[in-house]
């Protein structure tokens, strides 16, 4: 379908990750960005909060120009405190950050206002969720701000507000009850009520067609968030979710089967090509070699094997349970033939990078460390689910065997003290990435690895996996999708294990097919393919009660 036929002619973007990275959906808007506005005619706008990512330079571009008239309007008319500027990613989009701060003092008017209108249930809220829905709320009220002030313009012109999980679920509410003009798409990522059924190691898979969303929601204690995103859902214009998995998960939990599936893309701009590729991977890898060798205080084999795996702190829902025990199958391995170091890349509750390890990288020290198979300092060392279960497999980073596992607890930003290099860039210098998901709506890791041409290991269980593969397939394919049910965590552990081990085989033409396919897999799933179905949505918006 062309650009003409739809005529989207504005789009605001609305999402607490807008220049604030705290999980996949900063991957979905910033990497959807370039091909957006290409489609749009650039008429698109993002909008995020105030948290201090206003202040963050590399990220975020304030402009004093940009939107100036809008802006006087929105501060001294209707009370809006906002930063104007551009996203510093590919495609440069405009940004409005708002500070929802001010508009506490309206919660209760507002959870009222929700409840007469839209039947939200507000009264078991607690922890986040004030504050996203206020933000949501700040949200909707700069896009009423914005479409009020450029009414001339706008007036008779089709408008989009999309609006991306619970947490800005009250921005769509608020807009579909005072801008009719404006129609809405609500996008969720993964439900509520799904991810607290596995965060409370519930099994989601075996009585998926049992569960009640409603019932599970006050089992869980998470009524509230439940409650304002089956309402957006139902309210929505356009009601759309990321993956078929995800699909499955709305119609039982949401009781909404979604309008439209919208997979989640990539940039290929993200990804350094040819000769800066090789660079980035040299540095890297020399990164990761120097980090590795100061915290187990042995030298590495220059041909060692890299594999990590990388996202949230979830221990099981990632599947780094899985990832550690086919470690373990892996040192007692007799045909392992290669040293294999492996990275858990993922943020935990740290103080800060070690002193020893710094005083090591430093050279400042010759030390042995006490403690060698973490890079940061964490406040609860005693009950960190990695370290726990490195310590039951009594894999300590002490004995003679090939394998051996560095925890990495800390944001790869560029600023994390002790490899001071981005994920991205880190990625490069990586072999293999295993992602052995439970719980995964969609999966950007394993897509991200893909897309640098680094083989990587997937379940079923990740809208990603599912959508590259129905059937298993192994990492000669580029990517490997390994079948995961509710019981068979053992036998994945072996697979990764093999999987691992097989690639650990190969010679340096097969690994460069291998890492072909990959980037041909990726390619497919870029955003230049994949943003018809976000256009889709917004066309689906907009002809609804036409």
């Amino acid at each position: 379908m062309s650009k003409e036929s739809l005529d989207i002619n504005y789009i605001f973007e609305t999402s607490w990750e807008v220049c604030n990275k705290i999980g996949g959906i900063y991957t979905v808007l910033s990497t959807q960005a370039k091909e957006l506005l290409a489609n749009t005619d650039g008429n698109a706008i993002y909008i995020g909060p105030c948290v201090g990512n206003e202040n963050n330079d590399t990220v975020f571009k304030e402009s004093k120009t940009l939107l100036k008239s809008w802006k006087k309007q929105a501060t001294e008319v209707d009370g809006l405190n906002v930063k104007i500027g551009k996203w510093n990613i590919p495609g440069s989009p405009v940004v409005i950050l708002v500070d929802f701060k001010p508009f506490f003092s309206m919660k209760n008017n507002f959870f009222f206002l929700m409840w007469s209108k839209f039947g939200v249930n507000s009264l078991h809220s607690y922890g986040d969720y004030d504050e996203s829905v206020i933000f949501g709320y700040a949200a909707a009220k700069v896009i009423e701000s914005y479409c009020k002030f450029n009414k001339k313009e706008m007036d008779g012109k089709n408008i989009v507000a999309e609006f991306h999980e619970w947490t800005t679920a009250s921005g769509l509410l608020y807009v579909k009850g005072h801008l009719p003009e404006v129609k809405t798409v609500f996008t969720t990522h993964a439900t509520t009520v799904g991810r607290s059924i596995c965060f409370n190691n519930k099994p989601l898979y075996k009585y998926f067609t049992n569960y009640n969303g409603d019932q599970m929601a006050q089992e869980l204690n998470v009524e509230a968030k439940h409650s304002i995103e089956k309402k957006a859902a139902h309210f929505a214009d356009c009601f759309t979710t990321v993956s078929d998995i995800s699909a499955k998960e709305c119609e039982q939990l949401l009781e909404k089967n979604p309008n439209l599936v919208t997979p989640n893309g990539f940039e290929t701009d993200f990804v350094p090509k040819g000769k800066k590729f090789e660079e980035k991977r040299i540095e890297a890898r020399a990164n990761l070699t120097k980090v590795a060798e100061a915290v187990i205080g042995k030298m590495i084999s220059k041909n060692a094997f890299f594999v990590a795996t990388s996202g949230r702190y979830e221990f099981k829902n990632k599947g780094i349970d899985v990832f550690l025990e086919s470690l373990k199958i892996l040192s007692q391995n007799t045909n392992l033939k290669k040293e294999v170091i492996a990275f858990i890349m993922v943020p935990g509750y740290i103080s800060g990078p070690r002193k020893d390890l710094l005083d090591k990288l430093n050279e400042k020290a010759k030390y042995q460390l006490t403690n060698n198979n973490y890079t940061h300092d964490l406040y609860r060392t005693y009950d960190d689910e990695v370290l726990s279960a490195l310590r039951y497999y009594k894999m300590d980073n002490n004995s003679d065997s090939k394998v051996k596992v560095i925890f990495v607890p800390s944001y790869l930003d560029g600023k994390d003290g002790i490899f001071n290099m981005s994920y991205y860039d880190l990625l490069t210098g990586l072999d293999m990435t295993v992602f052995a998901s439970y719980y995964e709506p969609w999966g950007y890791t394993p897509l991200e690895s893909a897309a640098f041409g680094i083989p990587t290991a997937t379940t079923n269980l990740s809208g990603f996996g599912a959508w590259v593969s129905k059937e298993p397939v192994d990492i000669t394919n580029g990517v490997a999708v390994l079948m995961r049910t509710e019981d068979n965590s053992h036998e994945l552990a072996e697979d990764i294990h093999n999987n691992i081990l097989l690639l650990t085989s190969k010679k340096k033409d097969e690994l460069d097919a291998i890492s072909q396919k990959a980037k041909d897999i990726a390619a497919k799933a870029s955003w230049k393919n994949f943003i018809k179905y976000s256009m889709e949505s917004f066309r689906m918006a907009i002809k609804k009660n036409i």
